[in-house]
């Protein structure tokens, strides 16, 4: 496919080659024919050619600059689970999560450019496919393989646009073929006007796409069940409050309970459908991750990212430069763990029950010798994300650990959160929460608490779950801006931090020091690893939550546990936020100045 100049200059809509790349790969649904070489008319009027195409709008999803790294892990961390670690630099990805990015950070550019390609790539797509003439005329199984397609594609697109939304605000939003297209430079269109052209998409989507069981498609294809829920989040989303180009205020529109029945009704088809269930393992639903396992539409994951070929491109570097750190030198391999928990997030978990905490939160790292070495507690990692838990090891830093978009832990809580708007805490809403719940406490479940039942009580509740839930997985930050609680997190996490630091409050009994020895890794189950630990005064629910003596006992070793967050720590949380600023990214510098209809909005 041929480019105009001026398209390529504006990259605003980077090079897409037709949308048609493919990649070789284990995975059934990438082993396609190649059609680069034939035309565009021939690519859409073959099945086969038009999975090749639908193949290529996937690829824009991976790699280095999509969810194999920036977008799933230096975007989204920023809040009170986790953060990237280091000393801020407006010009490098710790400005991401101090809140001061600078338009000149890099950083900004290649995921911001490959969004746009994976827009160009479905807009192709979602133009010639429904033209061909097996669309209506082919043989049944024909049209609706072309049907799914138009259907994937039509999803694929949003997921574009919703990121891009909730990074950025306001941007420019093509819905045609950049060859179509008489003017290149396009000023920015209101979001609300993007995402209510999203949810229509959408709504077709799910009339075109068919469910799991009946596709027998991976969880890395988009299913009905993806589409429902992908349609919710974004509701939910343009219901929620967002930064306004023209106020330069967090408001919530007037109608925003007009998507809140949105969420509320394709939540509820996933969850009548029967199809998806909780994994009885939380464990389990992370590991799955780095091994490949797709489960059947009993399964919880209902979409993730595939990640393959070992390369910067269509594989992810999960595992590598976030998760578990690891020394060079053992047999694991070499991992980074650049994320790191924010030390107040450990306390949020119960401290004996909710399995959730060590399964997120990893607060040891791999040794030489293949040992684990205590952390401090200002360097815990984020555990959903372990190297060792794949069969790379080396110093390879792609390897092939998908990302999770969408698990139906998600749909029950946003049904929940939508039901309790609505209607209030309803015995619908209550039972979806406390699946949720329950799941965590499984064996402790006289410590889940009980339920509030009251609206304003509930919400709060839902709130919590969701950040013990989803830490890591990239939805907290996002989850606070929504919600208008952004500021309101920064201030208080700041006060819980002092209050840990001089051991106060609920902070009172925290441990300045934690004692352990160095055992081997386990690599059998994370409460296996967890009890193999040999600390010092007992389990866990013991040495993390009762003071212990100044120096080491004999034969252990000595680590700052309270005593690591210290004043610098603290005023180095969000350390540049501004309140109706901050919520936003501003469009890197080199992509404005090649559109002159762009302009750089909220206080940038």
């Amino acid at each position: 496919m041929k480019m105009n100049k001026n398209y390529i200059k504006s990259l605003l809509l980077p090079l897409a080659l037709g949308g048609i790349l493919t990649f070789s790969s284990c995975e059934n649904y990438l082993d396609v024919e190649n059609p680069s070489t034939v035309s565009q008319a021939t690519v859409f009027t073959s099945v086969g050619y038009a999975n090749s195409a639908v193949t290529g709008i996937y690829n824009s999803l991976m790699g280095d600059n999509g969810y194999g790294s920036r977008i799933s892990t230096l975007y989204p961390n920023a809040a009170d689970d986790f953060r990237i670690g280091g000393t801020y630099n407006p010009l490098d990805r710790r400005g991401i999560s101090g809140f001061g990015v600078s338009p000149d950070n890099s950083e900004l550019n290649n995921p911001f450019l490959q969004l746009y390609e994976g827009i160009e790539r479905a807009n192709i797509a979602i133009k010639y496919i429904p033209a061909s003439a097996l669309y209506t005329s082919g043989t049944p199984a024909e049209q609706a393989a072309l049907r799914k397609l138009h259907g994937e594609a039509l999803t694929l697109r949003a997921i574009f646009y919703h990121e891009l939304i909730r990074n950025w605000g306001d941007v420019p939003a093509p819905f045609e073929p950049s060859a179509d297209q008489t003017d290149l430079y396009l000023p920015k269109t209101d979001q609300d006007q993007i995402y209510d052209r999203l949810l229509e998409d959408l709504a077709q989507a799910a009339e075109l796409v068919p469910w799991q069981d009946e596709s027998g498609d991976p969880n890395t294809r988009i299913t009905k069940a993806a589409v429902k829920g992908l349609r919710a989040r974004l509701a939910l989303a343009r219901g929620g409050y967002a930064l306004r180009r023209d106020s330069r205020q967090v408001e919530r529109r007037s109608d925003y309970q007009t998507y809140y029945q949105i969420a509320r009704q394709e939540t509820l088809d996933i969850m009548q459908s029967g199809k998806y269930s909780l994994n009885p393992s939380f464990e389990q639903v992370f590991r799955n991750l780095h091994t490949g396992v797709s489960g059947g539409s009993g399964n919880e994951m209902i979409f993730e990212v595939g990640a393959f070929g070992g390369n910067s491109r269509t594989d992810s570097k999960l595992g590598y430069s976030n998760g578990i750190r690891i020394d060079r030198s053992s047999k694991y391999g070499a991992a980074n763990g650049q994320l790191e928990a924010i030390p107040t997030y450990f306390y949020e978990f119960d401290s004996i029950g909710d399995v959730r905490r060590d399964v997120t939160i990893a607060y040891f790292q791999i040794d030489k010798n293949d040992e684990k070495e205590l952390t401090r507690l200002t360097l815990m990692r984020d555990g959903k994300f372990r190297k060792y838990w794949t069969s790379i090891a080396g110093t390879a830093q792609n390897v092939g650990i998908n990302w999770p978009v969408l698990r139906y832990a998600d749909v029950l809580l946003m049904f929940a959160e939508a039901e309790n708007e609505l209607n209030g805490p309803t015995p619908q809403a209550i039972e979806a929460f406390e699946k949720v719940r329950r799941r965590a406490f499984v064996g402790h479940e006289a410590r889940m608490g009980n339920t509030p039942t009251d609206k304003e009580g509930f919400f709060e509740a839902l709130v919590h779950e969701r950040l013990l839930e989803f830490g890591g997985e990239g939805i907290r930050k996002y989850d606070l801006i929504r919600w208008n609680r952004l500021a309101t997190m920064v201030a208080e996490t700041r006060q819980d931090l002092r209050d840990l630091m001089n051991q106060q409050g609920r902070y009172a009994n925290v441990p300045k020091y934690v004692y352990y020895q160095p055992t081997p890794v386990v690599n059998l189950t994370v409460p296996a690893e967890v009890e193999s630990f040999n600390f010092y005064g007992g389990p866990i629910s013991d040495v993390m939550f009762t003071p212990a003596p100044s120096s080491a006992p004999v034969g252990y070793t000595r680590v700052n546990w309270a005593a690591a967050v210290d004043a610098d720590y603290v005023a180095s949380f969000a350390v540049a936020f501004e309140a109706n600023k901050s919520e936003l990214f501003p469009i890197y510098s080199g992509v404005l100045n090649q559109n002159y209809r762009l302009t750089q909005d909220y206080g940038y």
